[in-house]
């Protein structure tokens, strides 16, 4: 089971606690910030902003991001991006205290969190295999994305009711989740070697998109995530699905909305207790055919239930692929290289969920919803079967570790 697994390893225990922390806060956020602009400002425009304000700073700063994550001592890294979001959380609880909250500066404070993300994520994603060896690798992975989906459930709601109490309320709590997750891993021990100093440039910003070029095996999992995403973008309908087609209010799409994760924390849950071991390149190809199967099935569907089960299929399939493929970039990728690719898969990721709400929205425009849909779904089930074809060296991968 988990537990016994938590407690075996301290240092990954603290790291859990940490990433909990966190992930809830930031769950948190993501309702407070969006309804209270929307409260200051009554334009949905204002929302998109926001996204806009995170996305763009993260774009830019993340290849920079990676050579510092390979340069310095990563868990000193992710300490500081923790302790700057508890300050900026601060900064809000501040505007909304005095009366000087405003959408500007809502939108900094936006800035401020994809930048500070930015240099997390691919320190934090970096740090993992250094706490454990890799054998247990799939297993801590599937606990942290299980625990992460658990999150994008909980923390949503929990924001929700803090800021009934009020938007300080809500930022405040956030502030302590932030410095909370900091001070876990103060404690957090490991054995950290120095890694050789390599000045900034071109060539050292960039050799993390060179070593995925170089590897078919990360290459291919890498784009076959971003190519599956892209057009099987299926959930950025779901508001138009649950009232023009299932004919549901809100608390039908709420239900729509919570089915994918929920389908991945229990898959999640399973794949810790019964780890994969062989057939992991078919396992993934199989798992994204699932995938595209689902948004197939979701797309045909005019039943609420049956649209849920498809999304609760969906959601589980994509986190076979998600603890695959994570663990492949990260066990193939040598240490002093981890934060660089990281960071690459970073943006990859961000990319493909932005671009295929964009796709799912433009073929919705021009086709219709419902052939928006099954579209995406069968050009899923088309990338899957091409990348069999031109990555044999995934296809054919038999164990995770290598």
């Amino acid at each position: 089971m988990s537990s016994p697994f938590l407690l075996r390893h301290g240092a990954f225990l603290r790291f859990w606690l940490g990433q909990t922390a966190s992930s809830l806060a930031y769950q948190m956020l993501v309702v407070g910030i969006g309804w209270q602009m929307y409260d200051l400002t009554d334009s949905a425009l204002s929302l998109g902003l926001i996204g806009l304000a995170q996305f763009v700073p993260q774009l830019l700063l993340t290849l920079v991001a990676g050579h510092v994550a390979d340069q310095y001592n990563r868990r000193v890294i992710v300490i500081v991006c923790r302790l700057v979001l508890a300050g900026t959380m601060g900064g809000l609880v501040y505007a909304n205290l005095s009366g000087q909250l405003s959408p500007a500066i809502i939108y900094v404070c936006g800035a401020l969190m994809g930048a500070t993300r930015a240099f997390e994520s691919p320190a934090t994603q970096a740090l993992l295999p250094n706490l454990i060896t890799p054998d247990q690798f799939p297993r801590a992975l599937a606990l942290t994305s299980g625990t992460r989906e658990a999150t994008v459930i909980a923390g949503p709601a929990l924001g929700g009711l803090v800021y009934l109490i009020g938007a300080s309320w809500l930022y405040g709590a956030s502030v302590v989740f932030f410095l909370v997750s900091a001070l876990v891993l103060l404690s957090l021990q490991y054995e950290y070697q120095a890694p050789r100093k390599e000045p900034a440039s071109l060539k050292s910003l960039f050799s993390g998109i060179h070593f995925i070029r170089d590897n078919p095996v990360v290459l291919g999992a890498i784009s076959l995530d971003l190519f599956s995403v892209l057009l099987g973008g299926a959930t950025a309908l779901l508001p138009i699905v649950a009232r023009d087609i299932l004919h549901t209010g809100s608390w039908g799409l709420g239900l729509l909305r919570s089915a994918p994760a929920l389908g991945a924390l229990l898959m999640s849950i399973w794949l810790a207790r019964f780890p994969l071991e062989k057939r992991v390149g078919k396992t993934m190809f199989y798992a994204v055919a699932l995938f595209g199967l689902a948004t197939i099935v979701f797309g045909l569907s005019q039943n609420l239930w049956l649209s849920m089960g498809a999304l609760l299929v969906l959601g589980a399939s994509d986190m076979v692929s998600v603890i695959i493929r994570s663990t492949l970039i990260q066990l193939e990728t040598p240490d002093a290289m981890r934060g660089r690719v990281s960071a690459v898969n970073y943006i990859f990721i961000g990319t493909s969920n932005q671009l295929g709400e964009f796709e799912s929205g433009i073929t919705a425009a021009w086709f219709g919803v419902v052939p928006a849909i099954i579209i995406g779904g069968i050009g899923t089930l088309a990338v899957v079967a091409l990348w069999m074809k031109v990555f044999p060296a995934l296809t054919h991968r038999d164990k995770l570790s290598s």
